[in-house]
């Protein structure tokens, strides 16, 4: 690999860039170690889980900018970032990704608030009399 991979990955409201080059394994998050970032050990894991399906945990050096969305779908976000930038470093990856489920956008969001209801869905306490 001759220069940095870039991708996107977006989940709910975030939106995250990845920068991806040859490296020792550090990945950053918006200027921090991503461990300080997501200082919850379940988001960590969403961050390292492509390269744990790979084994490039050490293979690479990862800066992320993440804005938009709460720390979740941002970690997730990231995870789908970093899934596409290794299909982009090398496609025989692809497969294994792709069975742990990591190459799929996920398309839920937020369901809009409808007029009349106090929710998307919930309405105002009905009163027969």
């Amino acid at each position: 690999m001759e220069k940095q991979k870039n991708a996107v990955g977006r989940r709910k409201e975030a939106v995250a860039r990845v920068y991806m080059s040859k490296g020792t394994g550090t990945i950053t998050v918006n200027d921090k170690e991503y461990k300080a970032y997501f200082p919850l050990m379940y988001l960590q894991n969403q961050v390292e889980l492509p390269l744990k399906a790979v084994d490039a945990v050490s293979s690479f050096d990862i800066v992320v900018n993440v804005q938009g969305g709460g720390p979740k779908g941002q970690a997730e976000a990231i995870k789908m970032a970093i899934s596409r930038a290794l299909c982009e470093v090398n496609p025989e990856y692809r497969p294994a990704l792709k069975k742990e489920g990591l190459m799929t956008r996920d398309p839920r969001s937020v369901e809009r608030k409808k007029f009349g209801k106090r929710k998307a869905r919930r309405s105002f306490q009905f009163s027969k009399r």
